[in-house]
Parts: structure tokens; C-alpha cells; sequence
């Protein structure tokens, strides 16, 4: 494993196994709560109601991101059927196409061995490796900005030789613009920060304005323009919320969840990184002896590509104050080229530092399988139990509401195709107080105020919704009597965490205030 034989394990081999360790374990869990529940529930509107153009959350137009990953989770479904590995596609192929595109590329230009060593301390980094099995747009956008930054870099790297790369370049242009729609602006900005950023560094960076191809911008434009014009066209207000709100406000603003501190993505890279922080230290120490030598006529600029890669993306992504794990994912590859180099580069291993690096290697397995292990034995950040009883006794008819909470998940398990009312205070200064559930609903209802009024409803429009009804379901996080009175006969079906199920029997008409027949 450490440097195969080539006869023995051919790139598609490579390929195929990769596939087989990102897939193996992504069916076993649940859904998480709230952002693969959020996430996945988009898809599942998607595909139970027939419109793919516009995203939804339950029902109210969802301009958080863009639709790619809603796109391909949804088309998963549809060909798959329902289920947590359909969910995950995006993820598992995006990661896939990561390895497949980082190998390809360390091949060419650093030769085989130095390629398959890259490959193995990528797939067996356990923030990759769990980031493949997350629904979530965060590695479905690593991806694309990672295959942008390699297709850029080879593009160039085949232009500074005087050989073909145009094709490679209108890929690249390509790429960044499924970048685009898997989440937005950074989609093409980071991969053009950090190849700019890498050929000022080599003093090139007049090979900015060959990159700056016209054809590939009308590639990147054909790729995004039409779902953004479309939405511009139905919601006169989506380019504001999307471009202004979602992106410069939450970079720039304070307002937001998830404040942490500018040292949080070096540990956590550290953190997730552990079994390979040995060969990370043996390289930084590697390029500190190199830099204080007189730079070889021959040095290869893919080196300098790895260095600056990670700087960018950790650097970008430290500037807000909110901060979320996922989104330093397009750092993970580049650093497993630091791992593979700092072992590939001795012309001849010696039997402790193979031994360190089968230790590596095994260390990142168990850590990235433990993780999935933990997260399947202690399923607390879901509500599967509450859809599945939810879908196994709810009668043809029986409304369903969410009371105090919002449980992202239920619908797909519990196999609704209708929109769930969410009943709570939707005043809106204590709504936009706070960014959760209510701001993401209420920030959807914005665009459909009439649906979102037959939605976003108070206790009492939620007692007048029951009255006449032969029975309800309502799902909570404590007793719904708490905000809603008058229930009547109220009975608690299935709990699972905080999740709560009540079944709602034959109400009092006088308890709920319904007029008397």
C-alpha cells in the first residue's frame, strides 16, 4: 500500500476502492439535525413536489444556497429510492472526485508513487473521510474548488511548457461554475485567490490575464446564469437576499451563529488531522532547511501550489467571526500532499518510517470509522424514530404541526408530502433576534407571505386548525400544552432525544375554543 506496483493496482482499481471506503459506512446512520435534516428536506421537497427549479423549506422558497446539491440529493432519491445514502450522494461524490482529480494530477507532475501515497493520506484523513459521509453542501463545494484550483494549476502549469491546455482551462471555468451553484461566490473566487496568489509567489503573475479566458467566462456564465436569472425573474427580491444577505452580510456581520475564536480552524484541522500531524511537522521542517538554501533551477512550482492552497483557504475562512468546521474541507487535500511528501521524497524509506507511516495510515481508518461508529451507536441528533412511528400510525388526513421546534427531518421519514404548519411566536424582532429555525422559515415566508401564512401560524390559529379534526400529531421538544391550550385528551407516542411525538385524540370543542355543534 505504501508503493504498490503498478501492474497490481491500475488507476481504476484506485479509483473503485476509494469509492467503495467513502460509500461503505454512509448508509448506516441517521439524518443530523439540523443541517442534514435541513439540507436533505430541501432535496425531499424537491422531489415530492416536482419543482426543481426553485428550493423549498417546507414549502416557503429556501434561498440559503444554491441548488446544485439539492439537484443531484434529489435525482439520488429518484434513482436509489429514499434513504440516507441516496441523501449523501453529493458528498460521497464529490469527495470521490477529489481523490480521483488530486491523484491524477500528483501523477502527472510528481510521478506515481508520490501519487498514491497523496491518494491514501487523503482517504485516510478522517475530516475528509467524514466530511464524505455528511449531507451537507460544505464538501460538495470543496470539491469543486479543489478540482478548480488542480484543473487551473495544470492548465498553466501545461502553458508555461508551450503544450495544449486550452481544453483543460474550459474545464476548469466549468468546474467553478458547478463551484457556483453548489454554494455561491466562492465557487470560483477561492480557487482564483489561491492560483493567483500562487503565481505571484513565482513571479508569474502576468499568466493571470491567460487565465482570464473569455471563452471559459461564457462557460461559467452558461453554467450559472440561467438558474439565477429564473429566480431573479419569480422573486424580484432573491439576488438582494442571495448576493447581499446570504453572502457579504453573514461574511462580514456578527449577528450570526457559531462566533469562534481566529485560532478554531488550526486546531480543528489539527484535531481531525492528528494521525498525520507527524509527517505535516516533518515536512514544514523539510521546506524550512529548503528555504534556507539557494532555490534549485528545477524546483517543482507544485510544491509552491500546496503551500499557498491551505494558507488561502484557512486565512479566508478566519476572517468572520462565524466559523463552522465544514468549511475549511478544501484545505484537507493540499495537506495530504504534505503527508505524502514528506515520505516520498527519501529516495529510500527506511523500515521505521514505513512503519510510521502504516501507523499513520491505520490510526486515520480507525479514527475516521470510530467517529461513524460513535455517531451510529449514539443517535441523538435526529428525529427518525419520531418519523418512522409518525408514518407507521398517523391516519390518511391527520394534520401534523410542529409546536416550539422544527425537526428538518420528520417529513422525509415519516413520508409527508404536504408542508407541516410551524406553530410558535412569529413576532418578527424576536424572530430576527436569533438565527435559527424561525429566522430560516420566516426568511423563506418572505418570498410566498400568503403560504407562509397558512404556515408560520401562532397558538391560536393552531387551535382553530385542529378544531373539527378527528385526531392530530404534533411533534415538540416539550409539552405542546405549554404553548398551545386546550389539547384535550393528549397522549405521548415516541420520544427520541429532545424529540418529542403527542397524538392529539378527539379534542374538547370547548377546550381548543371551537364553536359548539
Amino acid at each position: 500500500m505504501i508503493d504498490p506496483k503498478p501492474s497490481r493496482w491500475p488507476t481504476w482499481r484506485l479509483a473503485l476502492v476509494l469509492a467503495a471506503w467513502l460509500a461503505a459506512t454512509a448508509w448506516l446512520r441517521p439524518l443530523m439535525l439540523p443541517d442534514e435534516g435541513r439540507y436533505v428536506g430541501v432535496a425531499w421537497q424537491m422531489l415530492t413536489s416536482g419543482d426543481w427549479l426553485t428550493p423549498t423549506l417546507d414549502g416557503l422558497p429556501f434561498f440559503h444556497k444554491p441548488p446544485l446539491f439539492y439537484w443531484i440529493s434529489a435525482g439520488a432519491m429518484a434513482l436509489f429510492g429514499v434513504g440516507e445514502f441516496a441523501a449523501r450522494l453529493p458528498s460521497l461524490l464529490a469527495a470521490w472526485m477529489t481523490g480521483v482529480a488530486l491523484f491524477a494530477f500528483v501523477r502527472h507532475w510528481c510521478g506515481e508513487r508520490f501519487a498514491r501515497l497523496t491518494l491514501v493520506a487523503l482517504a485516510l484523513q478522517p475530516f475528509f473521510f467524514c466530511g464524505a459521509q455528511f449531507a451537507n453542501l460544505d464538501m460538495l463545494v470543496a470539491g469543486f474548488i479543489s478540482v478548480t484550483v488542480l484543473a487551473l494549476a495544470h492548465a498553466q502549469l501545461r502553458r508555461e511548457q508551450g503544450r495544449p491546455y486550452r481544453r483543460t482551462l474550459a474545464l476548469a471555468w466549468l468546474l467553478a461554475g458547478l463551484g457556483v451553484l453548489s454554494k455561491g461566490l466562492i465557487g470560483f473566487v477561492l480557487p482564483g485567490l489561491v492560483v493567483t496568489i500562487w503565481l505571484f509567489c513565482r513571479g508569474r503573475w502576468r499568466a493571470i490575464f491567460g487565465l482570464l479566458w473569455w471563452p471559459g467566462m461564457l462557460v461559467l456564465l452558461a453554467v450559472t446564469t440561467p438558474w439565477f436569472w429564473l429566480e431573479q425573474r419569480e422573486f424580484p427580491d432573491f439576488l438582494h437576499y442571495f448576493f447581499v444577505v446570504q453572502h457579504f452580510k453573514r461574511f462580514a456581520g456578527s449577528g450570526f451563529n457559531n462566533v469562534q475564536p481566529l485560532w478554531f480552524y488550526p486546531a480543528v484541522i489539527a484535531a481531525f488531522g492528528l494521525p498525520w500531524l507527524y509527517w505535516w511537522a516533518r515536512h514544514l521542517r523539510d521546506a524550512a532547511v529548503d528555504l534556507a538554501k539557494p532555490p534549485p533551477a528545477g524546483r517543482n512550482p507544485v510544491y509552491a501550489l500546496m503551500w499557498v492552497w491551505p494558507l488561502v483557504i484557512v486565512g479566508f475562512f478566519s476572517m468572520p467571526q462565524s466559523k463552522l468546521v465544514g468549511y475549511v474541507l478544501p484545505a484537507v487535500p493540499p495537506l495530504a500532499f504534505w503527508a505524502a511528501a514528506a515520505f516520498a521524497t527519501r529516495a529510500e524509506a527506511t523500515p521505521r518510517e514505513r512503519a510510521g507511516w502504516g501507523l499513520s495510515a491505520a490510526l486515520g481508518a480507525v479514527m475516521s470509522l470510530a467517529v461513524v461508529a460513535y455517531l451510529v451507536l449514539q443517535p441523538v441528533h435526529t428525529a427518525r424514530t419520531i418519523g418512522r412511528t409518525l408514518a407507521a400510525q398517523r391516519a390518511s388526513g391527520e394534520p401534523v404541526l410542529m409546536v416550539g421546534a422544527y425537526a428538518y427531518d420528520v417529513p422525509l421519514y415519516a413520508d409527508l408530502h404536504g408542508f407541516v404548519p410551524a406553530v410558535d411566536d412569529w413576532d418578527p424582532v424576536r424572530v430576527q433576534a436569533h438565527d435559527d429555525w424561525h429566522k430560516e422559515l420566516a426568511d423563506a415566508g418572505s418570498f410566498n407571505p400568503q403560504r407562509a401564512a397558512r404556515l408560520l401560524i401562532s397558538p391560536a390559529q393552531a387551535r382553530g386548525l385542529l378544531c373539527g379534526k378527528p385526531g392530530a400529531w404534533l411533534i415538540a421538544q416539550h409539552d405542546p400544552r405549554a404553548l398551545v391550550a386546550g389539547l384535550g385528551d393528549v397522549v405521548q407516542v415516541a420520544t427520541q432525544g429532545p424529540w418529542q411525538l403527542w397524538q392529539v385524540l378527539p379534542a374538547s370543542p370547548t377546550g381548543l375554543g371551537c364553536p359548539a355543534k
